[in-house]
């Protein structure tokens, strides 16, 4: 995309969704991590199922380490993955306690330490919590990036390195939650809502899913097949003649 078109991408985005921000559910950075821990291969509603009522009384690493593994364990066991997200939780809650001092840290290195901490993670907890200009790349923008051209990379550091170079402002903050959420409502992976699309005359995908009405259904078009091959079957030249029209009388023998 040219310039001018990546601006305007983003301005329908922005318009779009003005309320833009995580769809998980947090209380300080503390829990926006351990929240974004256990979404890994998870959709953001389960997780908020599990930790609305987990974050009534844990909101500290310490609250945390002292509610322990197997308590821990029971209260996400909804979640994919729980044994190990668990796990994990506690050892990361261990790790901000002793080297931290009870804090999240604000550098994506530092975050990167802690069990469970992946780049992706740091860099949500570092733009929703602290504001900075980063650029999650979870399957949602990865997607986007690649299906409309606007970021193309065959890895999530490629399209993140291209959307660092190319997100202008105003947009550089909140860029990633909105092509999480364009990707999650409407550029779907399995079929993309292009009929709804806000930027669906700046996006390179083809062909563009129709809307629904004007969809053929596959019963319909096979129904539609099979009645014009009955057609075709009575047309055609294999039809039966009437014996009578094929007979003709044989001359007698002379004698």
């Amino acid at each position: 995309m040219k310039r001018e078109q990546i601006f305007e991408f983003f301005r329908r985005l922005a318009e779009a969704n003005p309320s833009r921000t995580t769809e998980l559910d947090y209380i300080n950075p503390y829990t926006l991590l351990v929240a974004v821990v256990l979404s890994a291969q998870a959709t953001d509603a389960s997780v908020n199922i599990a930790t609305r009522p987990l974050f009534k009384s844990i909101r500290t690493p310490k609250q945390m380490v002292d509610l322990g593994e197997a308590r821990l364990r029971e209260a996400i066991k909804t979640i994919g993955l729980f044994n190990t997200k668990a796990k994990n939780v506690i050892a990361l809650s261990h790790a901000l306690i002793d080297e931290y001092g009870g804090e999240v840290p604000r550098t994506r290195d530092e975050l990167q330490t802690l069990p469970g901490v992946g780049r992706k993670t740091a860099n949500v907890v570092l733009n929703t919590a602290f504001g900075e200009e980063t650029f999650a790349v979870d399957t949602h923008v990865f997607r986007v990036c690649n299906r409309t051209g606007l970021a193309p990379g065959k890895t999530p550091e490629e399209v993140e390195a291209k959307l660092d170079r190319i997100v202008p402002e105003p947009f550089r903050r909140n860029a990633h939650h909105w092509l999480i959420l364009h990707g999650r409502y409407i550029c779907k992976a399995r079929l993309p809502e292009c009929w709804r699309c806000p930027v669906i005359d700046l996006c390179r995908y083809q062909p563009k899913t129709l809307p629904p009405e004007e969809r053929v259904k596959p019963s319909a078009a096979r129904s539609a097949n099979r009645g014009s091959s009955k057609v075709r079957t009575v047309k055609g030249p294999t039809a039966a003649t009437p014996k009578g029209d094929r007979s003709r009388s044989r001359p007698s023998r002379l004698p």
